[in-house]
């Protein structure tokens, strides 16, 4: 867990660069913010050694790679021990059409978001997901449409 750390103008004016775009030249960050280019290295270096910037990563069309159907799973169980969860993490992690997983709180355990080509390759992962793991109940929505998708996180919370 990445503990809160207290960032000013210029920390915040870098991470709102590089969320729009990771790959953004560094004079380019530099010029926005409003510092030469050493002190923005160096700045986005110790953001990166705090964990504050986990990864750069390209973000991928889903619809162009055949995963344009998304599911939220709804997962109920009567086993709430370690070991259960134990197996239930480590199957949750073997599913590469899994985005996201959340212990909830509430009438649900856990929420898995997936995305999937179809409806056949929900069927197939929900089979192997009940091979791996004892379940009370599943619950499966499919969106109809995506209204906001993002990976912005929201800046304007910080102390």
């Amino acid at each position: 867990m990445v503990e809160k750390i207290s960032l000013d103008s210029f920390d915040r004016k870098i991470l709102d660069c590089l969320q729009d775009t990771a790959d953004m030249p560094l004079a380019e960050i530099a010029r926005r913010v409003g510092l030469s280019t050493t002190p923005c290295w160096r700045r986005i270096n110790r953001l990166q050694d705090q964990g504050v910037i986990r990864a750069r990563v390209a973000l991928l069309d889903r619809r162009a790679l055949n995963a344009g159907v998304t599911v939220f799973v709804a997962v109920r169980t009567a086993q709430h021990n370690a070991a259960w969860l134990g197996r239930f993490a480590k199957a949750i992690a073997s599913f590469p059409e899994v985005m996201d997983c959340y212990r909830m709180s509430g009438e649900i355990d856990y929420l898995i978001r997936l995305v999937l080509p179809d409806i056949d390759a929900y069927d197939a992962f929900y089979k192997r997901l009940i091979a791996k793991v004892e379940l009370s109940d599943v619950t499966s929505m499919f969106a109809m449409e995506e209204i906001k998708s993002t990976t912005r996180l929201p800046l304007t919370y910080l102390p």
